[in-house]
C-alpha cells in the first residue's frame, strides 16, 4: 500500500473533523453552562427541565443522539415553514454539541459543589453578587476542580465524533472506509492503523492544552481557608 497516497488523502478530512469537534466543544460549553447554572440555583420547572437534559445525553447512546438530530431536525424546521438547511455535517455538529453539552454538565456542577461553603459564606459576608463570586472566589476554584474532567470530556469527545460517518458525514472515519473500498478491502489494517495515529495524535494535543491549564491554574487550587477568601479574589 502506498502511504504517500492514502495518507493525504486522510488529511484532506482532517478539517471537517476538527470543525465538527471544535463547535461541539464550543456549543456544548455553553449549553453545559446554562444547564448548570439552572441544576445549581434550582429554578423551578426549568431545573427539572435541565436535569432531565443531561439525563438524556448522559443515558442515549451517542449514536442513537446523532440519528435523533439527523432525522429529528428536518421534522423541527418543518414545522415552521423553513427550508431544510440540515445536512449531515449539521446534524452531526448539533447531535454532538447536545450531547458534550450534558456531559460537561456533570463534570461543571459537581466542580461548583466541591468549593468548601466557607468559600461562599465568606464572599456573600464581603457583599458580593452572584456574578462576582463566580468570577473572583467560586469560578477559579471550580474551574481547578473540573479541569480534569473537563480533559476526559474533550477526548470522549474526540472518539465520538468517528460516529458521524453513520449519517453521511464526510470526516476522517468516512474518508477511510472510501478509500479502503476503492483498493477492494485490502490494506483495512494498514488504515486503521494510520487512523489510530491520527486519533491518538489528537487526543494527545487536547490533553496536553489542558495539562498546560491545569498548571497555570494550580494556584487556585481550594486549599484556602475562607479568611483567604480576600487575598483569592484579589488575584
Amino acid at each position: 500500500m502506498d502511504f504517500s497516497i492514502m495518507i493525504p488523502e486522510l488529511l484532506k478530512a482532517l478539517p471537517l473533523t476538527l470543525a465538527i469537534t471544535f463547535t461541539a466543544m464550543i456549543v456544548g460549553f455553553c449549553l453545559a453552562l446554562i444547564a448548570t447554572t439552572f441544576r445549581v440555583r434550582r429554578v423551578p420547572v426549568i431545573s427539572h427541565l435541565a436535569d432531565l437534559y443531561v439525563s438524556y445525553a448522559r443515558s442515549v447512546p451517542v449514536v442513537l443522539q446523532l440519528f435523533v438530530a439527523f432525522y429529528g431536525l428536518p421534522l423541527v424546521v418543518g414545522l415552521f415553514d423553513v427550508e431544510d438547511f440540515v445536512s449531515p455535517t449539521v446534524a452531526a455538529m448539533l447531535g454532538l454539541s447536545f450531547y458534550h453539552g450534558g456531559y460537561l454538565s456533570e463534570v461543571m456542577r459537581p466542580a461548583y459543589l466541591a468549593v468548601d461553603r466557607g468559600q461562599h459564606d465568606a464572599a456573600d459576608s464581603l457583599g458580593y453578587t452572584f456574578p462576582q463570586k463566580l468570577t473572583r472566589v467560586l469560578g477559579p476554584q471550580a474551574v481547578h476542580i473540573a479541569l480534569p474532567g473537563y480533559g476526559n470530556s474533550i477526548i470522549y469527545l474526540i472518539h465520538n465524533v468517528a460516529l458521524v460517518m453513520y449519517i453521511g458525514a464526510a470526516d476522517v472515519m468516512a474518508t477511510a472506509h472510501l478509500v479502503m473500498e476503492r483498493d477492494y478491502n485490502q490494506y483495512q489494517f494498514e488504515t486503521y492503523l494510520v487512523l489510530a495515529v491520527i486519533y491518538a495524535l489528537l487526543c494527545l494535543v487536547a490533553w496536553l492544552v489542558v495539562r498546560f491549564f491545569e498548571m497555570r491554574n494550580s494556584k487556585f487550587a481550594p486549599t484556602a481557608t475562607p479568611a483567604k477568601v480576600t487575598m483569592m479574589a484579589s488575584v
